[in-house]
Parts: C-alpha cells; sequence; structure tokens
C-alpha cells in the first residue's frame, strides 16, 4: 500500500521543479524572440522542464550511474537540438549563441531536478547578461572587423 500524503508531497516537490526550469528558460526564451531569432519564447522551457523531468523520473535517490547516463544522453541530444538554431551564409554563421543559450537551458533544467536552485539561477542570469549587456560589444567588434576587411580606396 502506498503512502497517498507522502506521493502528494513527491507530486508537488516535482511540479515545483518543474516550474522553477520553465520559468528560468523562458525568460531566455522571451529574450531571443525579442531579437527574433529561431528559437524562443516555445522552444527554451521546453527544452529545461524537459531536461527537468528526464531527471525527476529517476527518483529521489537516483543510482550515479543512471543519472550520469541520463545526463550524457541530454548532453548530446540537447546538442542536435541547438544544431538546428544554427545557420550559414556564404561566410557568416548565426545562431551560435542561441545554440549554446538551448545547451544552457538544458543544464539549468537538470540543475534544478537535481535541487542545484543555486546553479540554475545563475546560469539563467549569466546567460541572459550575456545574451543582453554584450550585444552592444559584440555589435563593435563585428563593425570594426568589418572596416578592417574592407579595402582602402
Amino acid at each position: 500500500m502506498t503512502n497517498l500524503p507522502q506521493q502528494w508531497g513527491e507530486i508537488l516537490h516535482d511540479g515545483q521543479n518543474i516550474g522553477i526550469a520553465y520559468l528560468l528558460t523562458a525568460l531566455i526564451g522571451w529574450d531571443r524572440e525579442r531579437e527574433a531569432h529561431s528559437a524562443g519564447v516555445r522552444t527554451f522551457p521546453l527544452v529545461g522542464m524537459a531536461s527537468c523531468g528526464y531527471l525527476l523520473i529517476l527518483g529521489a535517490h537516483p543510482d550515479s550511474g543512471d543519472q550520469s547516463r541520463v545526463l550524457q544522453g541530454l548532453i548530446t541530444g540537447i546538442g542536435f537540438v541547438g544544431a538546428g538554431a544554427i545557420l550559414k551564409d556564404g561566410n557568416t554563421v548565426m545562431g551560435t549563441a542561441t545554440a549554446a543559450s538551448i545547451w544552457n537551458a538544458g543544464v539549468i533544467g537538470a540543475s534544478v531536478a537535481m535541487d542545484r536552485y543555486g546553479i540554475a539561477v545563475l546560469l539563467s542570469a549569466l546567460n541572459l547578461f550575456t545574451l543582453r549587456a554584450l550585444l552592444p560589444l559584440k555589435n563593435w567588434l563585428d563593425r570594426a572587423g568589418e572596416s578592417k576587411k574592407d579595402p582602402p580606396k
């Protein structure tokens, strides 16, 4: 016979973790969507909550070997999802920051599932900082690089 109150506690904890992973990654997706990138407000929370869910199904005290195999599969699988965000046009490659952010969304979800909330929040905040605060620097470097390619007239 199962202990119903204990099951409800686990359900609430798992639901809370999935919700936290969803919110932390939805913020990143919202940023990507505002910039009209190929992956955005739907992709990021789906990756975050799925990564969280895969680890949560292992239970409260997972075997470290099982946990390692799930993490290896997530790392590989999310790499393929991120690769779909990268576009190449001649010598120009776009979408690498979005692809890296998708990969980071998976780590955020996994961190939440492992009750490592501090890591998840820090990864989310640093991801947003990198995308927003470093964009002017990236644009300046791109312009400087373009001016070096133009031959003098």
